[in-house]
């Protein structure tokens, strides 16, 4: 059984002077599912839980599946470069009732193949949830190759790929030879059309934080069979992607959020604020989109 079918939010992660807002948290959770959110990803890069203490991620994963309670599936982010690390982050995730699990590829010390396999083999061994695989080597240096996917496919707990390469020709190759033994979810939100005209199921998303319903909409007239209106919504959401990414995320998504009305606070350093200018460029495409400014 697949984790989840559609969109999957990269749900921000918001700050104040104490910590953790969980009280904006619970709020940014419900809008998501409101307007159809089909999973809540949290802790994922969006979240900044590279950031966060241990306790602070702990917390915020028990807090969403409390919250969410069974509304939808709830995804953990535990990946790390520390496979113990990981194994215990993933076993904690399991212990707060997390649906699934999201990893993404070690970073920095940049494994080898072989190495990726040993690495999620482990973390699949000690866990009885599926884990979704996350390949971004802009951010990770790394980058698992179609025949390494599918070693990782043969292991019944790895159950699906986010993948982020932006790689067209790797990608329909790991489509080839993976398809049917895992799913695949969009990790660019530029790209949601392509991979689901290749067989994915759906996207885990940065823009859904903040057009939850258009990107729910994407996925589900695509596998309804209408292919055309599907393409259209990619189109629509295409400008506000951009938008979204002329600062590295999640700092303009936090930013879009706290326009929105959502006290999100500010990024944690070594994030900063959004410059004055792409701040600007991030409110008229809010506008031109339709999403309402209120902040």
């Amino acid at each position: 059984m697949s984790i989840f079918t559609g969109s999957g939010v990269a749900i921000v992660t918001p700050f104040n002077e104490s910590g953790v807002n969980p009280d904006a948290f619970g709020k940014l959770i419900d809008f998501q599912i409101e307007q159809g959110t089909d999973a809540i990803i949290v802790c994922g890069t969006t979240g900044e839980p590279s950031t966060m203490t241990t306790q602070e991620k702990e917390a915020i994963i028990g807090f969403a599946v409390e919250h969410v309670n069974g509304r939808v599936p709830v995804v953990a982010g535990t990946g790390g470069n520390n496979t113990a690390a990981v194994i215990q982050a993933s076993k904690r995730a399991q212990a707060l009732g997390a649906d699934a699990l999201l990893i993404v590829t070690p970073y920095y010390n940049k494994c080898t193949q072989a190495g990726a396999v040993a690495h999620y083999t482990a973390v699949a061994d000690a866990v009885d949830l599926p884990i979704i695989v996350y390949n971004v080597p802009s951010r990770t240096s790394f980058n698992i190759l179609p025949e390494t996917l599918l070693k990782m496919s043969e292991h019944p707990n790895i159950a699906a790929m986010k993948e982020a390469s932006a790689n067209i020709t790797q990608i329909t190759e790991m489509f080839r030879l993976c398809a049917g033994n895992m799913d695949f979810y969009s990790g660019n939100d530029d790209h949601i059309f392509a991979l689901l005209a290749l067989g994915g199921l759906g996207v885990i998303s940065v823009v859904a934080n903040v057009a939850p319903r258009d990107t729910h909409d994407l996925v589900a007239t695509f596998l309804g069979g209408d292919i055309a209106a599907s393409r259209a919504l990619q189109f629509k959401l295409n400008p506000l992607v951009q938008a979204l990414f002329t600062e590295v995320n999640p700092i303009p998504a936090k930013a879009a959020l706290n326009l929105m009305g959502f006290a999100m606070g500010d990024p944690r350093l070594p994030l900063t604020k959004i410059s004055q200018g792409n701040l600007e460029k991030l409110k008229t495409a809010m506008i031109n989109y339709g999403i309402q400014i209120k902040g």
